[in-house]
């Protein structure tokens, strides 16, 4: 494995002001993300997991460049992404691209697939449109696309057949990193399992590194390196993706990973019913975040944030967590 780092993150961090009131305005301070650190080699998959809320698409946007952290910085390639100057950002944001969870809303109803794929050459290269149509139809080949289906609409594609699109437009630049947020959720089960053997193949071709975002464990399992657990913002359990499916400790990580669907009968685990419904970002519960819906809870977790520390072989946010490695 290349040793190069790709992506190195370092306490990641965004917060939002949320303003309230029509007359007296009061103003609210959201967490959307918390604390991140990671780091993602070329050929790499880390995978960031969690329910809706919990922080990974605000993660994707700060990765891809769209929105900077509030504290908190990353390198890309060994540049800092974050205090860079924008001339140095612009090519910084062509070594990462984004594959989003829509493929019916992420592609331009009104334009052809060519000129779909053409349109990051057209802003970011000086090359004519005969280079541009070339590359364009050697990357819907390597993503399994037809030639004669350059010239077609969106609207004439299936969902698995428009998000093998996007996943095309992402490597027209020839990125070091792709983002890929819930890249399948959208889609058949037939047809997730097509989309991730593809991208499977191309990270192996073309050695690519994936910050892979999802809420499903299973394609988690099946895709990833390493993953990162995320609760109301912040990193709970982080590690190998063998250490965490094998043995998690979490008591958040335990529940998801035992609520995920199993064929094999050995492979199920008892059913954990987690309580109450996820607190407010907004007003987040105080200690633990999540000891309002964890059955291990006592006086510490209501009373002090845990710190996020090395148990057995990962990273892990809970006071009790030696109790379960």
């Amino acid at each position: 494995m290349n040793e190069k780092t790709i992506i190195k993150a370092r306490n990641l961090k965004k917060y939002y002001t949320i303003k309230d009131g029509m007359i007296f305005k009061t103003s609210s301070t959201l967490k959307a993300l918390d604390g991140a650190s990671f780091s993602i080699k070329p050929g790499e998959t880390f995978s960031v997991v969690g329910e809706s809320g919990c922080g990974k698409s605000t993660l994707a946007r700060l990765i891809t460049m769209i929105e900077r952290p509030t504290f908190g910085d990353f390198e890309v390639d060994g540049i800092n992404a974050v205090t860079s100057d924008p001339e140095a950002m612009k090519a910084l944001r062509e070594r990462v691209q984004i594959v989003f969870q829509d493929p019916y809303g992420s592609l331009n109803p009104r334009k052809k697939v060519g000129a779909i794929l053409e349109e990051p050459l057209l802003i970011n290269t000086q090359l004519n449109a005969a280079e541009r149509r070339e590359k364009a139809l050697a990357i819907m080949e390597k993503v399994g696309l037809r030639k004669e289906q350059y010239s077609r609409y969106p609207h004439m594609f299936s969902g698995g057949q428009r998000q093998r699109i996007a996943v095309a437009r992402a490597l027209m630049l020839n990125p070091s990193l792709v983002v890929a947020d819930e890249p399948v959720s959208a889609l058949d089960v037939s047809v997730q399992a097509q989309v991730l053997n593809l991208l499977m193949d191309l990270q192996d071709e073309m050695n690519l590194a994936y910050l892979f975002i999802s809420h499903d464990l299973s394609v988690v399992q099946l895709i990833s390196n390493h993953v990162m657990v995320m609760y109301l913002g912040r990193p709970v359990e982080q590690g190998e993706k063998d250490i965490i499916f094998g043995n998690p400790i979490h008591p958040y990580t335990r529940a998801l990973l035992a609520a995920t669907p199993h064929v094999d009968g050995k492979d199920r685990t008892k059913r954990i019913i987690l309580t109450g419904e996820i607190p407010s970002p907004l007003n987040p519960p105080s200690g633990c975040t999540f000891h309002k819906r964890c059955v291990h809870m006592t006086d510490i977790c209501k009373e002090t944030a845990p710190e996020f520390r090395s148990v057995a072989e990962r990273m892990v946010s809970c006071h009790h967590a030696e109790k379960f490695s």
